[in-house]
C-alpha cells in the first residue's frame, strides 16, 4: 500500500462508520461535528444574505447575528445541511470504501436544530456473486493464419492501386467501371446527391443504391435505363433512376514484379514485399482473433453470473451509455435534445435499445471482479503500483499525489477494480481453449494483444452483440490497406 502523505491533494475525514452490511446494502452512520456544522452554517447565512433585503445593509453583507435574530437559527442549519450533507455523504462513501450503484436513502437522526448533526446513508453496493467454471472455457474462434485467399485478394488491391484502364467491348461485369449520367428523382423532384454526368462507377462496389449495381451488371455502352429504387432509410419510399451507360472499361493489374515492388513499397524485390506483407498480415490477423477472443470469453464470463441483477446496476450502465452518445454527438456539433428532435426519437427508446447490451456489460462486469477475487487477482499490488508509477510519470507529479487525488475523486475505487478485471480476463485467456472452425485447437500465445505503455483502465471490457467468428472481415486484415478509389473526373460526385 501507498503511504499517506499530506499533499496538495488532502481528503478531509469525516465521523462515519458502516453499521450494517447485507449482500446488497450497506448502511453509514455519519457524524457532522457541532464545529464543523456551524462553519458550514456561516457559509449558509453568508448565501442567504444575497438574497434578502434589509435597511441599512448591503446584500451579502448583513452580519450573521442580524440574519438570525430576523429569520431565526434554523434556517441557516437547514440551508447548510442541504448544501453540506452530500459533500460529507461522498466523504464517508469514499472513506469507507463503499462501492455504491445507486443513490442513497438518507434519514437524519438528530436534532438539526443545534449541536451536532447525524444521519444514516442506506446504499446500494454492487453484488459479489460466486462463480465456477471459469478456468475450463473452451471457446470456438476464427483460424488466426491468413488463408491464400485472403492473401490474394488484399495483394490485388494493392495491384489495383496501380492499375491501368482498357476499354471493353462488352457488357459491364462486376468489378468493371463504367461511365454512367445518373439522375435520381423523388415524386418528380431531383434528389440531391443522386444525380452526376459523366461519373466514372465501379460496378459492384454498392456505393450508391444496391438497385444500381444490380441494373448495371450486364449493361452496355448505350443502354438507357430507369427503374426505382428503395430509399435506404425510409420504408415504404423509393426513387426513380434514370441511367445512361457510357464507356465500360476494365483494369489491368499490374504484375508482381520488382518494379511493382518498388512503387507501392520500400522493398527492391517482390520476394521481399510478398514476404513483408504475409508476415503483416498474420500479424494483424493475429491480433485481431486475439481481440475477439477476449471479447468472446468476456460474454461466457458473464454467462456464468447466475442472480438477478440489480435494476440500478443496469440503469447505471444505461446511463454510461447515454453518456457516450452524447459525448459522440457533441464531437459531430450535435446536441442529444436537437438530435431527438430531428429524428423523432425518445430518451426512453434509446434506454430500452440500451437495456439488452447494458445487462450484457453489467455481468460481465461482474464475472470478471468475481474472478479477481476468487483467484486472488484484486489483492495483488505490483499492477496497481505500476499503473499509478507509470500515469504518475506521464503526469509528472508523484505517486503519492496521483494516489491521493484519485482517493479525493472516488476513483480510487474504480481503478483498482479496472486493473484486477485486466488481470482477471488475462488469467482466464491463459487458461482457455481455443478451437478454430475446423475444431484445431488454436495457441492462445500468438494472439496475444500488445499491450500499450500506460494502460487505459478507464474504458469497461467491450461486449459485441451476436459476436461470431464471422464477424472477423478479411477488408480489416491489414491496418494500413491501400484504399483503391479512382479518379472520377466528371463533371459532378456522388
Amino acid at each position: 500500500m501507498f503511504k499517506e502523505v499530506s499533499v496538495r491533494y488532502t481528503l478531509m475525514s469525516v465521523d462515519s462508520k458502516i453499521t450494517t452490511q447485507d449482500d446488497d446494502k450497506v448502511k453509514l452512520s455519519v457524524v457532522i461535528e457541532d464545529e464543523e456544522f456551524d462553519r458550514e452554517v456561516g457559509e449558509a447565512l453568508k448565501r442567504i444574505s444575497k438574497n434578502i433585503k434589509l435597511p441599512g445593509f448591503r446584500p451579502g453583507k448583513i452580519p450573521r447575528k442580524v440574519i438570525e435574530a430576523r429569520l431565526g437559527p434554523a434556517a441557516g442549519r437547514q440551508d447548510a445541511l442541504e448544501h453540506a450533507l452530500p459533500t460529507y455523504y461522498g466523504r464517508a462513501l469514499i472513506e469507507n470504501e463503499v462501492d455504491a450503484i445507486g443513490p442513497p436513502e438518507i434519514e437524519i437522526t438528530s436534532d438539526i436544530s443545534h449541536g451536532s448533526v447525524t444521519f444514516d446513508a442506506t446504499i446500494p453496493i454492487r453484488p459479489k456473486p460466486s462463480i465456477s467454471g471459469h478456468g475450463s472455457l473452451e471457446v470456438e474462434v476464427p483460424s488466426p493464419e491468413v488463408t491464400e485467399e485472403e492473401f490474394q485478394t488484399q495483394l490485388d488491391s494493392m495491384r489495383k492501386h496501380l492499375a491501368t484502364l482498357e476499354e471493353a467491348e462488352k457488357p459491364a461485369d462486376e468489378g468493371d467501371l463504367v461511365t454512367i449520367d445518373i439522375e435520381g428523382t423523388q415524386d418528380g423532384e431531383a434528389v440531391s446527391g443522386l444525380s452526376a454526368t459523366e461519373y466514372l462507377y465501379e460496378v459492384g462496389s454498392g456505393t450508391v443504391l444496391p438497385e444500381v449495381d444490380e441494373y448495371l451488371t450486364g449493361s452496355s455502352e448505350g443502354d438507357e435505363l430507369e427503374f426505382e429504387a428503395k430509399h435506404p432509410t425510409e420504408e415504404d419510399s423509393s426513387f426513380s433512376i434514370a441511367i445512361k451507360v457510357g464507356q465500360v472499361q476494365i483494369r489491368i493489374l499490374p504484375e508482381v514484379d520488382n518494379e511493382f515492388a518498388s512503387q507501392v513499397s520500400e522493398f527492391e524485390t517482390a520476394d521481399e514485399l510478398l514476404v513483408d506483407l504475409r508476415h503483416r498480415m498474420n500479424e494483424t490477423k493475429s491480433e485481431q482473433v486475439g481481440m475477439l477472443a477476449r471479447d468472446l470469453i468476456a460474454k461466457e464470463i458473464g454467462d456464468l453470473v447466475e442472480i438477478e441483477l440489480p435494476e440500478e446496476l443496469i440503469e447505471t450502465e444505461i446511463d454510461r451509455r447515454i453518456r457516450d452518445l452524447e459525448m459522440r454527438l457533441n464531437s459531430q456539433g450535435l446536441e442529444l435534445d436537437k438530435y431527438l428532435e430531428a429524428t423523432g426519437g425518445e430518451i426512453e427508446a434509446i434506454r430500452e435499445d440500451f437495456r439488452e447490451t447494458a445487462e450484457v456489460s453489467a455481468r460481465i462486469d461482474l464475472g470478471l471482479r468475481a474472478v479477481a477475487h476468487v483467484e486472488y487477482l484484486d489483492e495483488e499490488e505490483e499492477a496497481f503500483e505500476n499503473y499509478l508509477g507509470n500515469m504518475a510519470t506521464q503526469m509528472q507529479m508523484k505517486a503519492e499525489e496521483l494516489h491521493d487525488a484519485l482517493k479525493q475523486s472516488g476513483r480510487l475505487i474504480d481503478v483498482r477494480a479496472d486493473i484486477a478485471k485486466e488481470a482477471a480476463l488475462q488469467w482466464i485467456f491463459d487458461r482457455v481453449k481455443l478451437l478454430d472452425e475446423d475444431g484445431n485447437q488454436v495457441d492462445s500465445a500468438i494472439l496475444e494483444v500488445k499491450e500499450p505503455d500506460i494502460p487505459d483502465m478507464t474504458p469497461k471490457i467491450s461486449e459485441n452483440d451476436g459476436v461470431s467468428a464471422d464477424d472477423l472481415s478479411e477488408d480489416d486484415l491489414m491496418d494500413d490497406q491501400i484504399v483503391d478509389q479512382e479518379n472520377n473526373d466528371g463533371d459532378d460526385e456522388l
